[in-house]
């Protein structure tokens, strides 16, 4: 295969310093380090420019794909409810296109024919770049070294790094495997491949626990227009800063904290503990908002476009029709949900205590049970009766019968 020019997306960390000199070997191609922040932390990104240069890359590209990351996925996945399996808030998968996107738009600039990643074969990643990468440039050949090479453990590429003289600070053992964004932190490896094992308080990072939160809880007042978070405690805010902050509050009060046994979708299960303080609170104030704006056949059709939508993320398909379609209806359904959410944190929960809308559906003089004068129980007769009116025929020909 003749590459001349390949664009890697790189971490710094042991698999992609190992990638660099190994595309060099069996390619005999220019090799341009490809980085993208998004929101990983300051500690992940130090020095990560001159580690590619060292491991042979001929330049090293850093870009800051927050903004769009927080605009352009997860507000809108927001929108949608999506939850995978009932529990995963989408953190590692959310990431990825605007990952891929910028990856292949780089590789585009610069004349490259060929784009890289270091993702496993057993893993659901490789699914999710490769199916970005096949939707925004087929052109491009895709290297997946892990499906080619001869390397088997840490040892082994540390072995190579040292045949090729390349410095790394990783060692032979590493207890877990962790991808890290502004939306979340994954942890998976070490016990937490036997499920029967409690995680120990080594495997978070993040947040506390809820036995070491505060005894005291938080509120914290947010507020929406059309399903976009828009202010803070009353003050307008960012959306990278909005997520950063209600991660700060959501750690503080051991929000957000799961362990989960999920389907992969290359077939197999996997056991992994994540952490998505704000985008729990974040959540449950758009449920709590939802359930004053929607009726319930909307309410209905939202969940069901949620659990679509989860798949779809999961599953790689952001660059597809279908996306676009699902999104254009769950964006719809939002142009409702304005209003003003306040949550209460307190050691693990996020409850909602007080929410108010100018589109709310709920009607004080409608539900009360005191005296009203806007509700004549009489006509709840006919309208069961018409409402049971096929069990009632059903009967009376099951009686006709003996």
């Amino acid at each position: 295969m003749s590459i001349k020019k390949v664009v890697l997306a790189y971490s710094g960390g042991l698999d992609t310093s190992a990638i660099v000199p190994w595309l060099k070997d069996n390619y005999n191609c220019e090799v341009i380090a490809f980085v993208a922040n998004v929101g990983q932390g300051d500690e992940e990104l130090a020095g990560v420019e001159q580690k590619a240069i060292n491991s042979g890359a001929s330049s090293c590209y850093i870009v800051d794909l927050r903004e769009e990351l927080v605009k352009e996925v997860i507000y809108p996945t927001l929108k949608t409810g999506a939850v995978y399996e009932g529990q995963y808030l989408l953190g590692t998968s959310m990431a990825r296109p605007v990952i891929a996107r910028a990856q292949v738009k780089l590789a585009l600039e610069l004349g490259a024919d060929a784009l890289c990643h270091g993702c496993t074969g057993k893993g659901n990643d490789q699914v999710r770049f490769e199916g970005a990468f096949a939707a925004l440039a087929p052109q491009l050949t895709v290297i997946a070294p892990w499906r080619e090479w001869q390397f088997n453990s840490r040892q082994s590429l540390l072995n190579y790094l040292a045949e090729k003289n390349v410095p790394t600070t990783a060692s032979a053992t590493k207890i877990y495997s962790r991808d890290a964004n502004l939306w979340h932190i994954s942890h998976e490896g070490g016990e937490l491949e036997d499920p029967w094992c409690e995680p120990s308080e080594q495997v978070w990072m993040w947040t506390k626990s809820p036995e070491q939160a505060p005894d005291k809880a938080a509120y914290v007042e947010l507020s929406f227009d059309k399903g976009e978070l828009v202010s803070i405690n009353n003050q307008a805010i960012a959306p990278v800063a909005a997520i950063e902050l209600l991660n700060e509050l959501g750690s503080e009060h051991g929000i957000g904290r799961i362990d989960i046994v999920e389907n992969r979708l290359v077939g197999m299960k996997s056991r992994g503990c994540y952490e998505t303080p704000g985008g729990t609170i974040l959540m449950a104030a758009l449920k709590g908002l939802e359930t004053l704006v929607y009726d319930r056949s909307s309410l209905k059709y939202r969940e069901e476009v949620g659990l679509e939508f989860a798949q779809l993320v999961y599953d790689g398909r952001w660059f597809t029709p279908l996306k676009d379609a699902l999104l254009a209806a769950a964006t719809s359904l939002a142009e409702q949900l304005t209003g003003d959410v306040v949550i209460k944190l307190y050691k693990g929960n996020v409850t909602v205590a007080k929410r108010r809308s100018p589109n709310s559906l709920y009607s004080e003089a409608f539900a009360t049970f005191e005296g009203d004068e806007v509700y004549n129980q009489k006509d709840a007769a006919g309208f069961i009766r018409l409402y049971s009116l096929s069990s009632r025929i059903r009967a009376l020909h099951q009686q006709q019968k003996g």
